[in-house]
């Protein structure tokens, strides 16, 4: 918060006189004159901190005009152009502020935070390391550390900032939200849901740990979907329902057929999973019929947003501005139907969905989950994920299922190409997990260890992050009887490189209980077969949902006996193996799961479907 991490040069908080900046406000800006440059400067700060940033921005520039060298103007002004979009320039000035100042420990920290946001990790690292070196006992420039380390996958590092800032001061919302996440990035998930909720304790309001607890749940092994409804009606009470009373009269006209404007609101517009997903559908949308809205929440653009951008008819960037301008933007654009495509995921904004701003709002992409929201009306899902009457009490939303597929793929390149099965030239099965460590589990592993048992002399190869993790993996799979030569690891890598990886891999084998999506489909593009587990909840039917939809159900496991049988009875077929090799992409790009125009269709008789029932009732208001 700007209130935490805005600090003089002198190493103390600017302290503001509440009852001076209260005569200031009443009387405008007629007495700055007046002031002396330490007033101007709080004065400033308390305009920055009640998000009055024009005034605050004005008040520093003046100060620099006649003090062009006030280390702590060009440092409030830095963080000021940062937080409206300009943090290159932003960062310019505060490098300037050490320049001039090079002891200051909140510059040197604040410009590491920076620096993480721009995913320049290890400058962000060096200058967070030399807050920390200047003021050892500052819990704040630890946090920001861990943040740093957190970006370039250094979990036991970052763990232990996190942990030596909370020793430093407890009641720190952020840093124990921060420790939550990083301890579910290693698979600690018992002590991320006591961290998530040591922050909610401290700062019931605070709106994103409860969202990030939410996730972990549903990475959490023994999770349910009774406890993920209770959390999300929770995070529902707490922090939307007081957001209802902003709710509007919708006056968009009621014409079952005419042209309709969607909105799509995300923070993943760029090189992101997602957006494998987003283009083919916007590439394929009926402009005739509908007219798309992109509300762009982050600051990561690259030649992938540049793509999206080309298929918008309007692009709104929405970093920085309040829920209430975003939505009452919305309002005045005149959505018709508006998509979440975030749910609880990180930089969502479900508090704008919560004021329901446009009179039909829905949720789909993120995750095949519930918001938990009463006034997102419907969910996009399809009848694998979903079968009729299986989870519908657990979710918040109507479920309007596709008649295929809940996902649409395009992996936005056809590099690499398919290579030749690697077991026909190591002589040993290979098979391999590269989705998200967050979704691997002991008893995993122990399925893993079985099926390596049964297939002498194969190998896994699986993604871990560096250190602890990994010989919580070994030692795990030592005590089942393999051998850590038989395990190999790798890290999180590019696209490109890690679509390369699966030229390794003859056999991937799919996380339970939440079963891979993205990475799956990944798999399929690259030739490799991916044996699955069916999980309690639409999450671990993802497998279910692809497979079918490619035509091979023989590789969907319904116990845990069966998903050993079926992988290694695959190991030992390998005329099936290679032909599986040949055929699995051209079957992926004939498949429901490619074929982007008849899913734009689908999407689109959905949309139609919603916007028939507003109109509907609607009509039925105004006849009484």
């Amino acid at each position: 918060m700007i209130e935490e991490t805005l600090h003089a040069s002198r190493n103390r908080r600017l302290r503001i006189n509440s009852g001076f900046v209260i005569l200031i406000l009443d009387f405008g800006f007629t007495m700055l004159e007046q002031m002396t440059l330490q007033q101007r400067l709080e004065f400033g700060l308390s305009c920055h901190v009640a998000g009055d940033l024009a005034d605050a921005g004005r008040i520093y520039r003046e100060i620099l005009i006649e003090h062009p060298d006030n280390a702590d103007a060009l440092h409030l002004l830095g963080m000021l152009m940062a937080q409206t979009g300009q943090r290159d320039a932003g960062m310019d000035l505060i490098r300037r502020a050490i320049a001039i100042c090079p002891n200051s420990s909140v510059f040197h920290s604040n410009l590491g935070n920076l620096l993480t946001g721009a995913n320049q990790f290890e400058p962000a690292i060096a200058s967070c390391r030399e807050a920390v070196r200047i003021k050892p006992d500052w819990a704040e420039a630890h946090t920001n550390l861990g943040n740093a380390l957190m970006g370039i996958c250094k979990l036991d590092e970052a763990i232990a900032c996190y942990r030596k800032a909370i020793s430093l001061n407890p009641n720190l919302p952020e840093t124990q939200s921060n420790l939550a996440n990083a301890l579910r990035e290693a698979g600690l998930f018992n002590e991320a849901i006591q961290f998530h909720r040591n922050a909610l304790r401290i700062k019931p309001d605070y709106v994103v740990a409860h969202s990030s607890l939410i996730i972990t749940l549903h990475y959490y092994p023994d999770h349910n979907a009774t406890m993920i409804r209770d959390e999300l009606r929770l995070w529902n009470n707490l922090h939307a329902q007081t957001h209802k009373k902003l709710i509007q009269p919708h006056s968009n006209t009621p014409d079952p057929d005419r042209r309709l404007r969607i909105g799509y609101v995300s923070a993943d517009f760029y090189n992101h999973a997602s957006a494998l997903f987003m283009l083919p559908l916007f590439r394929h949308h009926d402009r005739r019929e509908f007219e798309l809205f992109c509300y762009v929440q982050g600051s990561d653009f690259d030649s992938v947003t540049q793509r999206i951008m080309d298929q918008a008819h309007c692009w709104r960037e929405i970093t920085g501005l309040s829920d209430d301008k975003v939505a009452a933007q919305i309002r005045e654009d005149r959505i018709d139907i508006l998509i979440d495509l975030k749910l609880h995921t990180a930089k969502n904004r479900l508090l704008v969905f919560a004021q329901k701003p446009a009179p039909v709002q829905a949720a789909w992409l993120g995750y095949p989950g519930s918001t938990g929201l009463d006034t997102i009306d419907y969910r996009l899902t399809d009848s694998f994920l979903d079968p009729p009457g299986l989870h519908d009490a657990f979710y918040s939303e109507q479920s309007i299922r596709l008649p295929d597929t809940f996902w649409c793929y395009d992996p936005l390149t056809s590099e690499p190409a398919v290579n030749s099965l690697p077991l026909t030239e190591n002589g040993f099965v290979t098979f391999g997990c590269l989705n998200t460590f967050i979704k691997v589990n002991d008893a995993l592993l122990s399925l893993w260890a079985r099926i390596l048992r049964t297939i002498g002399g194969s190998r896994l190869l699986m993604l871990a992050p560096e250190g602890s993790a990994r010989d919580r993996v070994l030692a795990q799979l030592g005590r089942e009887g393999i051998d850590s030569g038989r395990v190999e690891f790798v890290a999180k890598q590019s696209r490109r490189d890690y679509l390369r990886t699966y030229h390794r891999i003859d056999i991937g084998l799919d996380t339970f209980p939440y079963n891979g999506h993205t990475t799956s489909l990944d798999s399929f593009w690259m030739g490799v077969p991916v044996i699955t587990l069916v999980g309690p909840t639409a999450l671990g039917r993802a497998g279910l949902s692809q497979l079918n939809n490619l035509g091979l159900p023989e590789f969907i496991a319904r116990t845990p006996d069966e998903y050993v049988r079926i992988a290694a009875g695959l190991a030992c077929d390998l005329p099936r193996l290679i032909e599986l090799r040949r055929a699995l992409r051209p079957r992926m790009e004939a498949s429901p799961l490619m074929d982007a125009p008849r899913f734009a269709r689908n999407i689109e008789a959905a949309y139609r479907q919603m916007w028939h029932s507003w109109c509907a009732g609607a009509e039925t208001q105004n006849s009484e």
